[in-house]
């Protein structure tokens, strides 16, 4: 029968397991620091009804009334109008979310 020799006591104290993944960056901040965080940037809104909203962030208010420029509307991940700019009503908005880094 064919065995192996095993490894050398040495060999596997050379062996360095790999290092861990890096965790993404997350943010402890408040809400209201995140969205003033996020005015100039890009984001996506998503709707009460499901649709999406991508555009820039250009200001919002205390009732979450949203104002995007350069705004895509996305219907179940597909582009489905493009407008300049976008009012979107603050009791429509389930979340906004961050689309690049802060």
């Amino acid at each position: 029968m064919d065995e192996y020799p095993p490894p050398p006591d040495d060999a596997l104290d050379t062996q360095t397991p790999p290092p861990p993944p890096q965790p993404r960056t997350i943010h402890t901040g408040s809400p209201t620091d995140f969205l003033k965080g996020v005015v100039g940037k890009k984001v996506i809104v998503r709707l009460n009804s499901g649709v999406d909203y991508r555009g820039v962030l250009s200001c919002l208010d205390g009732y979450m009334n949203i104002a995007l420029e350069a705004t895509e509307e996305h219907v179940e991940g597909n582009v489905t109008n493009r407008y300049g700019d976008a009012f979107i009503r603050g009791n429509n908005v389930l979340y906004i979310s961050a689309a690049e880094e802060i």
